[in-house]
């Protein structure tokens, strides 16, 4: 049986771009299959009573140097986004209906959205961006509107949502091994121990 990490994330959350880059790295390292489970923090936020880092100032002007730190020590490229917060939802049905379009096409939207998110930072919150961004990697945005409108992936991302909160999720990136859970992008070296453990 292959091994599997599974990633619960949202591409609004900039520790998720970070863990996005690695956790591939780590899969191939040791032979496990990434199951990704695409959430809205949002939701995620108000049904646990948490709060994103960027609400409370000290925290939040640490964050942005703790991010740089980790981002080099990666050598990611990584540049917080000016318009943060942004709204997500869509961009989370994106992700659910592109995932059901198959491997190819999730990979090229997850890789485009995160990209425009935090790597060549753009206004997502603006319909216009969303669409330059998806067009530039060679997705029609009309027949993007009409995934995203499609009650089947409205129901996904708000189902993912609500079992990852009775799972235990608070937060993004949130990583499971099994019935292991693993919170941050720094925990990743947990994640890679979990996943060397399944070999024993």
């Amino acid at each position: 049986m292959t091994k599997q990490v599974e990633f619960v994330f949202d591409v609004g959350s900039p520790y998720s771009y970070l863990a996005y880059h690695q956790l591939s790295k780590i899969a191939r390292a040791k032979g496990a299959e990434i199951v990704w489970t695409p959430v809205l923090l949002g939701g995620i936020f108000q049904a646990t009573g948490n709060h994103s880092p960027i609400e409370i100032p000290a925290k939040g002007r640490y964050s942005l140097l703790d991010l740089q730190r980790w981002a080099d020590e990666y050598g990611v490229e990584m540049t917080m986004n000016p318009n943060f917060p942004i709204n997500t939802l869509k961009l989370m049905r994106g992700a659910v209906a592109m995932q059901m379009q198959g491997k190819d096409e999730f990979d090229r939207y997850l890789r485009a959205i995160f990209e425009a998110m935090f790597g060549k930072p753009r206004n997502m919150n603006l319909p216009t961006e969303v669409d330059t961004v998806l067009q530039e990697a060679g997705f029609d945005p009309g027949a993007f509107m009409a995934l995203v409108s499609d009650p089947v992936v409205k129901e996904k991302i708000k189902s993912n949502t609500e079992h990852a909160v009775k799972r235990g999720v608070f937060g993004a990136p949130t990583f499971f091994v099994e019935n292991q859970m693993f919170w941050g992008q720094d925990r990743l070296h947990f994640v890679e121990k979990e996943l060397d453990c399944r070999s024993q």
